[in-house]
């Protein structure tokens, strides 16, 4: 076991004796963290500007406008009819409400006719006012149908409606939407960042074997297993420090709440960790050389990660996409945090975790096997 720790003492004071290697260690994934921020950090909030022509000044009109100019995240603007192309086009409004002569009327007799929603938006737009504006106009109308044509009937429901008793209490839930977005981000980010480490770290057992270093190590007590150990070992430490400089700085510097406790999202990525390390071992052992490993790593790596919904949500993607993404570990590492978030206990999760396992255990079955088959590498293993 001395040979073993002094191997990894030898290996951690070789990567990071280049100071370059602590940036591109431990600094890539805070560059996740900022990405993750710069996407999501516009408001969700956006004000629809809106332009009123009231071309029938009648009270059900008015008191239509009015309710308009009550809802939230709403600009209204009265504007003349010959005023509606330019300020439509010059992008002034997103869409303008025209109240035609025989608006009101219409509404008191339960038939509601003669408005124009004019926007060049389209659903984006007139779908959310429409929501709104539709609902209030449909319940006058319901009055006009019962009143029956009686205006005197009409007026009294219409006033009682106005004063109603009832009112609507409104609370207004945090949105965390944002924070779950991050998060499922900067840990896509984190996922790619560990087996591009793990592939890296990895890669020195050929560099090794290509400057001669290695060979000098086998002269020594020191065999082929106890080697492939130590590197097993440092690619654990750094991407332990990897994961716990992540989780801390998106919690302590950035303040972005994940919902999930610190140690089961520990859990979840160190087992990924295992995957990496895999992967990694298996570009090393089907490569003649530091290049070939290298072109490998980024032949594996970039696009399981953009098929697995590392960079973007998998919902997005196409069905067979989707199906496809079933197949790689980095899916199954995300959506077990997507359920935590979702409030899964970490119980209910056990086949996720055996899952990303059973990929873990592939991956070193096949590198062992490729090893030992490998008369090039001096039987690693």
């Amino acid at each position: 076991m001395q040979d073993v720790m002094w191997l990894v003492r030898h290996t951690l004071k070789k990567t990071f004796s280049n100071k370059k290697n602590i940036l591109l260690y431990f600094g890539t994934p805070l560059i996740g963290i900022i990405i993750s921020l710069l996407v999501y950090s516009g408001s969700n909030e956006k004000n629809v500007h809106i332009g009123i022509v009231n071309n029938d000044p009648h009270y059900i009109t008015n008191d239509t406008i009015h309710f308009i100019k009550g809802l939230e995240h709403l600009s209204v603007t009265n504007i003349k009819e010959s005023e509606i192309d330019d300020q439509i086009t010059s992008g002034k409004l997103d869409c303008v409400l025209v109240f035609h002569p025989g608006f009101s009327k219409s509404v008191q007799q339960g038939r509601p006719d003669h408005l124009q929603i004019v926007s060049i938006h389209g659903s984006e737009i007139t779908g959310f006012i429409k929501s709104y504006l539709y609902h209030y106009i449909n319940n006058i109308s319901a009055l006009g149908k019962m009143a029956n044509g009686d205006e005197r009937t009409f007026l009294q429901m219409y006033e009682r409606y106005q004063q109603s008793p009832f009112r609507t209490s409104v609370h207004s839930l945090k949105d965390t939407s944002k924070n779950i977005g991050m998060t499922y981000q900067t840990i896509g980010y984190l996922l790619m960042i560990m087996l591009f480490s793990a592939g890296n770290l990895a890669e020195m057992i050929v560099k090794e074997k290509e400057n001669r270093t290695y060979f000098r190590l086998l002269s020594a007590p020191i065999n082929g297993k106890r080697y492939v150990l130590s590197n097993i070992i440092v690619n654990m430490i750094v991407m332990t420090g990897q994961i716990i400089l992540t989780l801390v700085i998106m919690d302590r510097v950035f303040h972005i709440k994940t919902n999930i406790a610190f140690w089961q999202m520990a859990v979840v990525l160190m087992l990924f960790s295992l995957v990496a390390i895999g992967i990694a071992f298996i570009t090393v052992a089907f490569a003649n050389s530091s290049a070939s490993a290298g072109a490998m790593q980024n032949l594996i790596v970039v696009p399981s990660c953009m098929l697995s919904g590392c960079f973007w949500p998998a919902d997005i993607m196409p069905t067979f996409v989707q199906k496809i993404a079933n197949f790689l570990p980095q899916r199954w590492t995300l959506d077990a945090l997507l359920k935590l978030q979702q409030g899964h206990s970490f119980g209910s999760l056990y086949l996720n975790l055996l899952i990303i396992l059973a990929f873990a255990l592939i991956f070193f079955l096949i590198s062992a096997y490729k090893f030992g088959r490998n008369n090039n590498v001096n039987n690693f293993v």
